[in-house]
């Protein structure tokens, strides 16, 4: 993720790299988000939401990285994928914790 936003952060010049970068911070916000949410409140359902945000926020952040570096774009799949596989135990742990809805 850091060499990522270093090589788009290199090319901030380009017309899609401060939009970019804006989309990094807030991405980098709502994980810290999620894990308060899940970690410390254990409100399951508005942490998947808070990791819906988040992982739409991974996706603008991919797409913008793209047309500065393809690379810096890249290098963020794997952790698109760790997401969506947080996402997939988030609510699994929510549907069968009915009671920490």
């Amino acid at each position: 993720m850091g060499i990522a936003a270093f090589l788009v952060w290199q090319r901030r010049d380009h017309p899609a790299a401060k939009t970019g970068l804006a989309l990094f911070g807030v991405q980098l916000g709502l994980n810290v988000l999620w894990s308060w949410l899940f970690f410390a409140l254990h409100s399951l359902g508005l942490a998947l939401v808070g990791i819906a945000a988040l992982w739409l926020a991974i996706l603008g952040t991919i797409e913008r990285f793209h047309r500065v570096d393809p690379l810096a774009a890249y290098l963020l799949v794997p952790y698109l994928a760790w997401t969506t596989f947080a996402a997939y135990l988030n609510a699994a742990y929510w549907y069968l914790n009915p009671a920490w809805r």
